[in-house]
């Protein structure tokens, strides 16, 4: 089975990435390839498998992820760095066991003379304004929903649902549903202007275009990759039709991994 491996610049991280590398090569079952892997262990945190997923985006449907951690627990990330041992062992025994997370699609078009764009999201993508007050129409299924004014939409994935878009009040959905979710960054409501004031959940058979009042000066986000100097006509955003496998070698349970990254450890007596 070929493996790649890709890691931050920590020490710890390179210290694993090191250790991980030369287990490979020991390994009569595994060969390291960074170029066509069919397995990628990120070593790092989210950020790091987040990374990896960019890097590996062309081949997400035919590659599976595993991650390690190095610091605090992550969403993506389900080993510890002192388990490389363990993981080879399961990678050595492996039978294609995966499960696999719904992608957000993102199409925008500009209004300039350049290409324009197809990205794909792990967590989410964010549209802001550099400043002042942004100002955009929002389409659900190519109809008129509202006329949003504010600093800025989230739309997010189930899994990503607990990453920026929790911090802008946005709910926490499983990703065993299909389905993305715009959130409302700081928006104007008043006597003037209204717009709906809650996070709307979409299923994959409709999607979302937003169409900005304003082309320039605004700063378009896919996971951690920036979009900006570039007049931006309108996106849209639905389900991808990919999606990113783990193998499930060993997959903490959704809500558990909830639970233990913003509630902690409590007694329910």
């Amino acid at each position: 089975m070929k493996v790649a491996i890709y890691s931050n610049d920590g020490k710890t991280s390179n210290k694993v990435a090191n250790q991980l590398r030369n287990k490979i090569s020991n390994s009569s079952l595994l060969e390291y390839d960074g170029l066509n892997p069919e397995i990628v262990i990120s070593v790092g945190g989210d950020g790091t498998l987040l990374s990896a997923f960019h890097h590996y985006n062309d081949s997400v449907n035919n590659i599976r992820f595993v991650g390690i951690h190095t610091g605090h627990l992550g969403f993506y990330t389900d080993w510890r760095d002192y388990e490389v041992s363990k993981l080879i062992d399961s990678l050595e025994h492996d039978n294609g066991q995966s499960v696999s997370y719904p992608l957000l699609s993102i199409k925008i078009e500009y209004t300039d003379d350049g290409p324009d764009d197809n990205l794909v999201a792990l967590n989410e993508s964010t549209l802001k304004q550099i400043n002042g007050t942004m100002v955009t129409d929002v389409y659900i299924k190519g109809e008129f929903f509202e006329k949003f004014r504010g600093d800025g939409l989230c739309i997010s994935t189930p899994t990503g649902s607990t990453a920026y878009n929790k911090s802008v009040g946005g709910a926490i959905i499983n990703p065993q549903l299909n389905a993305i979710q715009v959130s409302e960054m700081a928006s104007i409501n008043n006597r003037v202007f209204r717009t709906l004031g809650s996070p709307i959940i979409i299923p994959p058979d409709e999607w979302i275009t937003i169409v900005p009042d304003n082309p320039m000066y605004n700063i378009l986000t896919c996971d951690q990759l920036f979009i900006k100097n570039r007049l931006i006509k309108s996106i849209s955003y639905s389900i991808s039709d990919s999606r990113i496998y783990f193998a499930q070698y060993r997959h903490t349970h959704f809500w558990k991994r909830v639970s233990n990254s913003f509630i902690g450890v409590h007694n329910n007596d």
